[in-house]
């Protein structure tokens, strides 16, 4: 720049916009100096405990100032002020006035900025203020540095991160290239109370002495202290972390603890180990007070197509006597447990599971991560662990999948758990017309087995006569009524195959109709061990089947609108009448996939109402109905079904007693269905309420109904599920079941929230199950604190016994997250 020389000082005395090029180095270093400090703020993302004389972090904004000008990013400085004074006699550069530097996104704003080049000091004052790119902004009242930023201070600093946690400290001292200590620092992730900035903030952590070292990339605290609102409530005199820039640092992790009656108390002190960019592993022995050591640790490792882990568990048990006469009663116990996945493309996938336990209390016994439920509470406790090997594609019109799986009972009863060495589904719609119609075709092939029969007596005398297991002189007059055959003893093996064709045409009447044919092929072979009792409900020894279903159909659909000025209302009769033979060897093979069978609205007009593919609808079928679409112009729909299933000739597949009675009670098992009708109603969008129901066709009595209605507003959320069933003792309910399922919340103030949910026996007049919940939670605190009753499966016990727990969570952001439960009942110690 060009400047009128007065004497041995040259000043420009009016606001200026300069295009630094002489001068740019001083400014260049002091933009890299205050760099340089305000990088070690914004690694302050982590603290601890301790006292300290710090002072509370207050937020005191500055004065607004003039907007910089858009982004320079060509390397040029601009710098702006009220004054820029040369002194060439004491080699000294002055900007004097609102001093406003703009340089590569990052700004920095002062009252004054000098550097003295005999010196080779750079120093800013008043009012000091740094915007990096990244957002950090860094406050300070003096600033001093050598200009190779080795060596200085900064006093009354303060910083505001992008991630909204700030940091403050009376004066910050910079020694030696590498070391920064920071005195009575300040450390909050919570913003500043707008009503009162100079208030303290919900939580925030004091340090007498916070040294960085940048070489190490290390913060190490000295007497700090843990405030809430102002009031000290944690200490700790001395502890160090990495500093926020490093992601993954080998190291001691937080502490745990715990207690179960097998073990009694332990503590767990976790170590991480970062092994290389792409691995890591931890360990994280537990010690106990009455076995000694449980060893845990866990290897990961990430490759360029996916990841994988691997846990591994052990313990020499010191007393075994605790656990006399269970399966944990050994020297030895421990697991391994393993996941992973790969991706071979963007369609195709493969990975494992796999779980492997010395004995199948292991993890029960010690309450390991495996055996929780997703609150962490063993309030829900699973009955098996699944391992698998999968590889599974999807395409735009296509998907594939094959598994095999293996179930380790938690119960014990591993005998009577299946293997299914695999499951192959695969399924596809061309995506071109065939005979102008949509042509899909799928197939499913399952080969498992199993050791030991799984009997469930479905009545009190056949529970306490063995009467599952007796044998009956008429090898298929068995005792449906006593009894069910969940799994069988044996292998099976099954391929199905099927081709399906519709078109849909509208006539000039505005009628729908939609042909359709269906080809499916099974083809089977099962073996059955002749164990006790399984001839009663399966032939013995080796069966070979190939089952062929086709089907013809046709689906008539014929929509009446009428529209008026508040909306409009659509009725539409619906027709399907279907056509096949019987099913055949109904109820003589074995049912894996299909023991779930539910009619209701939802599914009157599917061609096969079983669930899976070891059962398959025959017989001639109509199902016919009328459903009703009302849509109001202000808002708000309803729409209701109503219909009914009908057999019309053939054998009625719902009728024909397997060996776990799949479809009897149903309200399909006659020639004249149950009806069904749905009803949904949604006025806006804070109100949802629908109706489902099952009516017996003589009498009209109710077999099936439910009942939903939900609310949802800005502070408060209210659901009600009502259901009512009736006994279907032939699937082993004996009596009506009747029940009420309820949540609901409240934000009682802005940042405090109560639930709370209950599940009412309306048969035994008791409520069985509540959760009742209250919760605090803010952009830097989290407060949680839950009361659970719920029934508990725990391995080995039966009937379930009712578990009480209390679930408290506290969590810090940037700092910690904990959360402990106790709980009481049932196996729960």
């Amino acid at each position: 720049m060009t400047a009128v020389h007065r004497g041995p000082v040259s000043r420009l005395t009016r606001r200026t916009l300069v295009r630094a090029n002489g001068c740019g180095l001083f400014i260049r270093r002091f933009l890299l100096a205050v760099a340089a400090v305000a990088s070690l703020g914004g690694l302050m993302d982590v603290a601890a405990v301790a006292p300290a004389s710090a002072q509370s972090f207050t937020y005191n904004p500055l004065p607004p100032r003039a907007k910089p000008p858009k982004a320079v990013n060509d390397n040029q400085m601009l710098v702006q002020a009220t004054e820029v004074d040369y002194d060439y006699n004491n080699s000294r550069v002055s900007a004097v006035g609102n001093v406003q530097l703009f340089y590569n996104g990052t700004s920095v704003e002062a009252d004054k900025v000098i550097y003295d080049q005999k010196t080779k000091r750079l120093h800013a004052e008043g009012n000091i203020r740094m915007t990096d790119a990244d957002g950090k902004i860094t406050y300070a009242e003096i600033l001093d540095l050598s200009d190779d930023y080795r060596d200085g201070f900064v006093d009354s600093l303060r910083v505001d991160t992008a991630d909204q946690t700030r940091m403050a400290a009376s004066r910050s001292d910079r020694s030696s290239g590498n070391y920064t200590v920071f005195e009575n620092g300040v450390y909050t992730a919570c913003a500043p109370c707008k009503d009162d900035p100079k208030k303290p903030p919900l939580w925030q952590v004091k340090g007498a002495r916070i040294i960085h070292d940048q070489q190490e990339k290390m913060l190490y605290f000295e007497t700090a202290q843990l405030e809430f609102f102002g009031v000290p409530i944690a200490y700790m005199p001395y502890f160090s972390t990495p500093d926020p820039t490093v992601k993954r640092k080998t190291g001691f992790l937080m502490p745990g603890f715990t207690s179960n009656t097998p073990f009694g108390y332990g503590v767990e002190v976790p170590f991480y180990w970062a092994i290389a960019p792409d691995m890591d592993a931890t360990f994280n022995p537990r010690i106990t007070s009455k076995q000694g050591v449980l060893f845990q640790a866990e290897f990961r490792q990430r490759l360029m197509d996916g990841a994988y882990q691997i846990r591994v568990y052990g313990i020499d048990q010191l007393d075994r006597s605790a656990l006399a006469g269970q399966p944990g009663d050994k020297q030895f116990r421990g697991a391994v447990d393993t996941k992973g996945q790969f991706a071979l493309n963007d369609k195709w996938v493969w990975g494992w599971d796999g779980v492997l336990m010395s004995d199948y209390y292991f993890f029960s016994d010690y309450r390991l991560s495996q055996y929780r439920d997703p609150l962490g509470s063993f309030l829900y406790l699973p009955t098996d662990a699944l391992s698998q090997l999968y590889l599974t594609g999807v395409g735009n019109r296509s998907f594939f999948d094959a598994r095999t799986m293996y179930w380790l009972s938690y119960s014990g009863n591993q005998s009577q758990v299946p293997i299914v060495y695999p499951v192959i589904d695969y399924s596809n719609v061309l995506n071109y017309p065939v005979f102008g119609g949509e042509f899909s075709y799928k197939t499913n092939f399952v080969n498992l087995s199993r050791d030991t029969a799984v009997f469930d007596p479905i009545t009190t005398l056949a529970n306490t006569n063995g009467l599952c297991t007796t044998v009956s002189a008429d090898p298929l007059a068995r005792t449906p009524s006593q009894c069910l055959l969940r799994g069988f003893p044996g292998t099976y093996t099954r391929l199905t195959a099927e081709a399906q064709w519709r078109k849909s045409f509208t006539d000039p009447f505005g009628e729908i109709w939609t042909p359709f044919a269906i080809l499916r092929a099974d083809a089977i072979n099962s073996s059955v061990s002749n164990q006790p009792g399984v001839s009663n409900y399966l032939p013995a020894g080796d069966t070979q089947a190939l089952r062929l279903m086709p089907t013809v159909g046709l689906e008539y659909r014929y929509p009446f609108v009428n529209v008026q000025p508040w909306g409009s209302t659509t009725i539409e009769p619906i027709a399907q009448i279907i056509i096949r033979p019987n099913e055949t060897y109904a109820g003589k093979l074995p049912n894996e996939d299909a023991q779930s069978m539910v009619f209701d609205a939802s599914n009157l007009f599917s061609v096969d109402k079983f669930s899976g593919y070891d059962r398959v609808e025959g017989g001639g079928r109509a199902n016919v109905g009328v459903q009703s679409t009302t849509q109001f112009d202000r808002g708000g729909a309803i729409k209701t079904l109503f219909g009914q299933s009908y057999q019309l000739f053939g054998m009625n597949s719902f009728a024909v007693q397997d060996s776990i009675n799949t479809g009897v009670d149903s309200g399909l098992q006659r020639p004249r269905s149950d009806y069904v009708a749905s009803a949904a109603y949604s006025p806006n969008s804070t109100y949802t309420f629908s109706v489902r129901s099952r009516m017996d066709e003589q009498t009209w009595n109710i077999q099936r109904f439910e009942a939903e209605g939900r609310a949802n507003f800005n502070r408060w959320s209210v659901s009600m599920l009502y259901g009512n069933y009736a006994a279907q003792p032939e699937l082993g309910y004996l009596t009506r079941r009747e029940g009420i399922l309820t949540s609901g919340s409240i934000k009682v103030a802005a940042n405090w929230v109560v639930t709370g949910s209950a599940r009412w026996d309306l048969e035994a007049n008791k409520i069985n199950q509540y959760v009742l919940g209250a919760g605090y939670v803010d952009d830097c605190f989290v407060l949680g604190l839950n009361y659970v009753t719920a029934y508990s499966y725990s391995a080995g016990a039966t009937p379930p016994t009712l578990n009480h727990a209390i679930m408290f969570q506290i969590g810090l952001r940037t700092l910690a997250n904990t959360a402990t439960t106790s709980s009481s009942g049932g196996g729960l110690q």
